[in-house]
């Protein structure tokens, strides 16, 4: 029988509510094109806090903080699993000023403003200011998904949060360790040999780990159905060992594991991503939810003017002005530098270490330090939801967004693919044809249509190709085969709902026949590639036609009753490819691109 805590809920019913509110606020925020987290951070001070209906200390007791940790390790292994050293390409050196030079002087910065502007006691200020070095995966992660930046602004936010959370962690460990030695008898020289040692242990368990997971799957010591098990079971092991030697050392030795598994090649090291990615969304809104949840009313009540002031100094100081000095004089720009500056939301790992930090810096006889888990949720809570609404504006006005409108991304070099891209152009929607043969994409390019020469598939493309930019892709090749790995292939980044293909040739045999469950949604008529390209060699065009009060959904359909609807753009800027059932929206302003016969006085200038 399952014991209930105080508020009456069942440990397991909290634990459900947990993923519902979690996985509920970011479907929520994704139909509303809200921040998901601040969605999430809503839900749970409204059902912790506001309601108490969760209280995850009581329901969850001891065990609360082992799950948070747990999960902060697999969202950084998760985040050093995206750190492929060949995706830095050009902001590999504002990346390594932001940790090197960045780091140190936030540390400064935050210390700073914790002691002068919070009040706090240097010991405790110098312990939080170390933590507040960590900028957030859990955090940067879904703004950047939301504010589709552009290729180096985004990296340089990624790169440093991840970076960042293992050192900002072992910075306030560093910290402490100095607290101890003055608060104790213990030496100073211990002090640095417990620090180094569990550094340099940490490191080289997260490099064995690492190297170990790849030479078992490379040699085919691990079949694949358990693959991503023993990859979770030693991810937990090596947490579990290296912060059993030193505190906090876990963070780092993950995402050691993480980043030499990233720069590996693995042939399975796609599908190992992606079920971490998923694993990491769920993790995500978990942690959120608890955290929240777990403030109370009276910690809450603690905050005052101080903590206000201590937000902003933070936002608009210790933030903003390590990162300048860390970017001064380097290849990035000052609109980057200021992007940069300018974000820096806090999340999971710093409530949850700042937290146990303050815990035992208060048994060591810091009385203040039970400050430092209000202000740290204070923080979060600030930053997480300034970010959320100003990041998108804020890189749209500094003109370093991937695109303001929705793009689209297509595959092959064809008449009817030209024709498309075309049309959409008009419409000032960003397009780019690719294609593996160059001369395919002569008339893209007489056309002034952006291409890309290349296997869409190959590393080329990955780091070349800004994905951000597109929302939706067309895969129009003559090979219907080619057609299908890709749309397969390339579903998990866009969404199965936004990549599309033409129909596929009938094959008479079913031996040669693709399965149906593969590949992209149809697009325009029920027409092969070979059927849609003669169609424009007989003399059809592409048109946009844009409704009115006057001009109807109807009027339209009747003067062109063989029309041949592929798109269409609502007046609110959404875009949707039209596959064979599906019929234009019939609302004012909406923008229809369609396959229609030439007009007649066209086709005589032409005889």
């Amino acid at each position: 029988m399952a014991v209930q805590g105080t508020t009456g809920l069942d440990p397991v019913l909290a634990f459900a509510l947990v993923g519902a509110l979690g996985v509920g606020s970011q479907w929520l925020a994704w139909r509303l094109r809200l921040p998901a987290i601040v969605l999430m951070l809503a839900a749970g001070l409204i059902v912790g806090p506001g309601l108490g209906v969760l209280d995850p200390g009581d329901q969850f007791g001891a065990m609360l903080q082992p799950m948070i940790a747990i999960a902060v390790a697999i969202i950084l292994f998760e985040g050093g699993l995206t750190l492929n050293l060949r995706s830095l390409s050009d902001a590999a050196v504002g990346v390594r000023r932001l940790v090197v030079i960045g780091a140190p002087l936030g540390w400064l910065a935050s210390a700073s403003a914790l002691h002068f502007v919070a009040g706090l006691s240097w010991e405790a200020s110098a312990v939080f200011g170390g933590i507040m070095i960590v900028t957030g995966p859990t955090v940067i992660a879904p703004l950047l998904r939301q504010a589709k930046l552009s290729k180096r602004p985004a990296a340089l936010l990624q790169w440093e949060a991840i970076v960042n959370d293992p050192v900002g962690a072992l910075a306030a460990v560093l910290a402490f360790e100095v607290v101890v030695v003055l608060q104790t008898a213990t030496g100073v020289g211990h002090a640095i040999q417990t620090l180094a040692i569990g550094i340099l242990f940490a490191g080289a368990v997260g490099l064995a780990a690492g190297w170990a997971l790849v030479k078992a799957f490379r040699g085919g010591y691990v079949p694949e159905y358990m693959k991503v098990p023993v990859l979770f079971v030693l991810l937990l092991a090596v947490f579990a060992i290296t912060d059993s030697v030193l505190h906090e050392s876990g963070l780092l030795a993950v995402t050691v594991m993480g980043l030499w598994i990233a720069n590996a090649e693995l042939p399975s090291f796609t599908e190992l991503r992606r079920f971490k990615e998923q694993a990491t969304v769920l993790l995500v809104s978990g942690v959120f939810i608890l955290l929240a949840a777990n403030m109370s009313m009276a910690t809450l009540g603690t905050l005052d003017w101080r903590a206000l002031a201590f937000v902003m100094a933070v936002v608009l100081v210790a933030r903003p002005l390590p990162v300048l000095i860390a970017l001064w004089f380097s290849n990035i720009s000052w609109k980057e530098r200021a992007l940069v500056a300018m974000t820096g939301p806090r999340g999971v790992v710093l409530v949850a270490v700042a937290g146990l930090f303050g815990e035992r810096l208060v048994e060591l006889g810091i009385e203040d330090a039970d400050r430092i888990a209000p202000l740290a949720f204070a923080l979060v809570a600030a930053t997480v939801v300034l970010h959320g609404f100003t990041l998108t504006p804020l890189a749209r006005a500094l003109g370093l967004t991937a695109a303001t409108k929705p793009g689209v991304l297509i595959l092959g070099g064809s008449r009817w693919s030209v024709g498309l891209a075309e049309a959409f152009k008009k419409m000032e929607l960003p397009v780019l044809i690719a294609d593996p043969n160059h001369a395919h994409l002569r008339a893209a390019r007489e056309a002034g249509i952006e291409t890309f020469f290349g296997d869409i598939l190959s590393e080329v493309a990955e780091h070349r190709l800004d994905a951000a930019a597109f929302e939706k892709m067309i895969c129009a090749t003559d090979n219907d085969a080619y057609n299908t790995l890709v749309a397969t292939d390339i579903a998990p980044e866009f969404g199965r709902e936004n990549v599309y293909q033409v129909k596929r040739v009938r094959q008479t045999s079913s031996r040669h026949a693709l399965p149906a469950t593969l590949g992209g949604r149809k697009i325009g008529g029920d027409e092969t590639y070979f059927e849609a390209n003669a169609r424009l060699a007989e003399g059809w065009e592409f048109r946009v036609t844009r409704l009115s009060e006057e001009f109807t959904l109807d009027d339209w359909r009747t003067q062109h009753p063989e029309a041949i609807p592929v798109a269409d753009l609502g007046p609110n800027g959404t875009l949707r490819l039209l596959g064979p059932d599906e019929t234009p929206k019939d609302a004012t302003g909406t923008q229809i691109v369609s396959m229609t016969p030439a007009r007649k006085e066209r086709l005589e200038g032409q005889a």
